[in-house]
């Protein structure tokens, strides 16, 4: 396998940048506004076995409305480091918030899909000064994630995490054509896109990320009855506070919408939660218009954009029915230019 680590920087209407945070250097994506953006900053999370390109379509849509948008190679992804440890979650939400602080600002809005979601969850509850709020897609809360495993309903996803703690194996599957049965397997309503997942393939096969990759799924498996894994569920057992946007596949296999419902009990703060009809696991992709109007939509309540108007209204709890149609109450940091194609323009909306 020769892929070229350039190949993880895709050209569009956006910049790569490295910040160093938390002592590891990581792959940014910002998007370029026709003017210096002054919203608040948007922060974007990849989950397995993606990288920051997943949120190809939302970038440049926040980007233009007039937020500050950054999409980042989580640890041990894409081109970002990649060092033998450091996938517990505490560090991982240490890395999100070290960037926060490395891009200049107090806190952010931190949006996550799958894994990204899991650590954009328990940014609220271990880095709460620099979360202003949250949107999860396809993932529930860490707890009641680790629950969910223990429910007969939840056990081809057992299995599958289960199967990820091989040695070697399970690498060799992830680097040959595993991450595209991976996604066709998890995918709602129609296919994906062949070339999407042939790039996932190549990025993939990049030195050590297949091993760094699953090596989130075998750390959460290790620390299982351990102290660190007792301390965590204390930290992340308080009431989510911060304004919470959950959104899900009604069709997602991976994670179970009733696992996503069950996470609701946890958030005391304003939450809107959406079962988006015929979706999978993949919903950046799979239904990419419906996303970015949802988080436009709800970003103009929790980060208004500077004079512009709130829409005034209050984010109540709910939950949209799964068929739509009725709705139910429910260190040292900096930032490093990296080498690349330039960026494209953005038109400004008139």
């Amino acid at each position: 396998m020769n892929v070229d680590p350039a190949e993880i920087l895709v050209e569009g209407p956006w910049r790569h940048r490295l910040v160093s945070a938390n002592g590891a250097r990581f792959h940014c994506v910002e998007g370029v506004h026709p003017e210096a953006p002054a919203g608040p900053l948007v922060v974007l999370l990849h989950g397995f076995p993606q990288f920051w390109w997943a949120w190809r379509h939302q970038l440049p849509a926040l980007t233009e409305a007039g937020y500050r948008v950054v999409a980042m190679d989580l640890r041990g992804y894409g081109s970002s480091d990649k060092p033998p440890r450091g996938y517990d979650t505490e560090t991982l939400t240490a890395d999100v918030a070290g960037v926060i602080r490395a891009l200049g600002e107090q806190d952010a809005v931190v949006v996550g899909h799958d894994w990204g979601a899991w650590v954009a969850w328990a940014c609220a509850g271990l880095q709460p000064r620099t979360t202003r709020a949250i949107a999860v897609l396809s993932m529930g809360h860490p707890l009641t994630m680790r629950a969910a495993m223990t429910r007969a309903a939840h056990w081809r996803t057992l299995a599958q995490v289960l199967a990820f703690q091989a040695p070697w194996l399970a690498e060799r599957r992830l680097t040959g054509d595993g991450v595209g049965e991976l996604i066709r397997r998890w995918w709602g309503d129609g296919t994906p896109d062949p070339e999407a997942v042939e790039r996932y393939r190549r990025a993939m096969q990049l030195p050590f990320v297949a091993t760094t990759s699953l090596e989130y799924f075998r750390r959460a498996a290790r620390s299982t009855g351990r102290r660190e894994a007792r301390s965590l569920a204390e930290a992340l057992d308080r009431p989510v506070t911060c304004p919470v946007l959950q959104l899900h596949g009604a069709r997602d296999t991976w994670v179970l919408p009733s696992a996503a419902a069950r996470s609701r009990r946890r958030v005391e703060g304003p939450l809107y939660a959406q079962i988006l009809p015929g979706a999978g696991h993949f919903l950046p992709e799979e239904a990419p218009e419906q996303v970015t109007s949802r988080l436009l939509s709800w970003l103009a309540d929790v980060a208004p954009l500077p004079g512009v108007p709130s829409t005034g209204r209050r984010v109540e709890s709910r939950t949209e029915s799964r068929i739509g149609s009725r709705v139910e109450p429910a260190g040292d940091s900096r930032v490093e230019s990296l080498p690349g194609p330039p960026p494209h323009r953005l038109t400004a909306r008139r």
